[in-house]
């Protein structure tokens, strides 16, 4: 049987561990579920602006999606029409894609990202004229609170 030297060992065990930690940075897929009921229009809109910016979306129509927000750790007071799911992380309502992708390659210690209730001009709530609402973009964290991630439709 032949030995193995202590540089080799060493060595090998470094290079277990910088791959290990690579691979943890690495950011998963992009595949995203997507919970909402069968009567919301506009989650229908955040789909597509969520596949336009190059996520691969399966929708999964589901007679209350409060079920879905509830099991992964959402308080109800930041409801919105839908549920998303992706690298572990919880999509709340009309977040645009772009805080998702930050999100993605922060990996933060949260929940995942929420916009409470139907923003005007938000993502799939767009508005005739690109009319916006301010609206902001929060950051669940485990505790239930909430900090601020992204600010929208303020000039």
């Amino acid at each position: 049987m032949p030995t193995i030297s202590r540089r080799v060992l060493i060595a090998s065990g470094a290079a277990s561990a910088f791959a290990g930690r690579a691979q943890a940075r690495t950011p998963g897929s992009r595949a995203l579920a997507v919970y909402k009921s069968p009567t919301c229009g506009c989650c229908g809109g955040w789909v597509t602006h969520m596949r336009q910016a190059g996520f691969t979306v399966a929708v999964h129509v589901v007679e209350d999606p409060g079920t879905v927000r509830r099991a992964r750790g959402l308080p109800d007071a930041l409801a919105s029409c839908h549920t998303a799911v992706i690298d572990g992380y919880a999509i709340e309502g009309h977040v645009p894609a772009a805080a998702v992708v930050r999100l993605r390659a922060e990996r933060p210690e949260a929940v995942g990202l929420a916009v409470p209730g139907m923003p005007m001009g938000s993502p799939g709530m767009e508005a005739p004229g690109g009319r916006q609402q301010p609206y902001d973009t929060l950051l669940v964290l485990r505790s239930g609170q909430t900090r601020v991630f992204g600010r929208h439709g303020r000039g």
